[in-house]
């Protein structure tokens, strides 16, 4: 009777196994991130929370994403293995096959620019696909190459809050470009601070993420420095140009100085402490200042 129901629940068990693998490759939370900040885009483009719209833009967001992240993990497949933070992925253990990502990035990424394609507008899509191929095909196999990576990434990790913006209006417009600035500026300090705590992984696969030669040094933490104080006056122009108010503005104001206090102590020490403390800094940055837009908006 024991070994019949095993071997009944033997395959539930092996499918939902691979169900997991399959969500693993999504890379779930920073493909919810990068749809969450398209939804801030939306709203703050729409001006009214219109919750149907919210989460189809967040579902087209997510499955755009997955797809670039299964694209990167393909292409990086036997950099992972080098990797401890990598090394248990699906591709890397065998647990899924190239053709089986593959096939699985295909679906989810044409599934999510018909999406964002069909019921907002046909810019959005198409801005969505040059953020993949940037990401996907561009970003991936620079970082092999050169720091200049960073910026490169750093262009489709800023257009979610842009492609919100467009879903909802239709059109790049000003705003569209502040709410990108913001979310462009923010990825340095970010990407930064994580290749720091991460360098002798990153080093492992011969990535170039840090911004100078020597890596962790008082010229890599004055630069992450630099965009941080850079963030203040950006998150200023939100309320300049009348897409939010004072209340936003404040605290915007308040979290870009305690965001730069952090790098600051960095500059001051160049330890892997300090670095962590902007890492998980630039976490909190974010969503704090977005939520406050759309709040103070709305």
């Amino acid at each position: 009777m024991l070994v019949d129901n095993i071997e009944n629940d033997l395959p539930t068990f092996l499918a939902m196994t691979k169900v997991k693998h399959y969500f693993q490759l999504l890379k779930f939370r920073l493909s919810s991130t990068v749809a969450f900040s398209s939804a801030i885009g939306y709203m703050l483009g729409s001006g009214h929370l219109e919750m149907q719209k919210i989460l189809v833009i967040m579902l087209g967001g997510l499955l755009v994403t997955g797809a670039a992240n299964i694209i990167n993990q393909i292409l990086e497949k036997d950099l992972d293995k080098l990797m401890k933070r990598t090394a248990k992925r699906p591709l890397p253990t065998g647990a899924l096959s190239i053709t089986e990502a593959a096939v699985f990035g295909g679906i989810i990424g044409i599934a999510g620019l018909s999406i964002l394609a069909l019921y907002f507008n046909l810019l959005t899509a198409v801005l969505a696909l040059m953020s993949l191929i940037l990401y996907g095909f561009v970003y991936t196999p620079l970082k092999r190459i050169s720091p200049i990576c960073v910026l490169v990434g750093a262009i489709p990790g800023g257009l979610p809050p842009l492609l919100g913006w467009v879903a909802a209006t239709g059109v790049v417009s000003v705003e569209a470009w502040i709410l990108f600035g913001i979310q462009f500026v923010w990825q340095f300090p970010h990407f930064w601070a994580i290749a720091w705590v991460l360098d002798d992984d990153y080093k492992l696969a011969g990535f170039k993420m840090l911004p100078m030669e020597g890596g962790k040094n008082l010229k890599t933490a004055f630069q992450i420095m630099t965009y941080t104080l850079l963030l203040i006056p950006l998150s200023m122009l939100p309320l300049q140009f009348g897409m939010a108010g004072k209340t936003s503005a404040i605290i915007a104001v308040m979290c870009g100085v305690l965001f730069l206090a952090q790098t600051l102590y960095l500059m001051q020490t160049c330890s892997k402490k300090a670095a962590m403390s902007i890492m998980f800094g630039s976490f909190l940055y974010l969503p704090i200042v977005q939520i406050a837009l759309v709040l103070d908006k709305i």
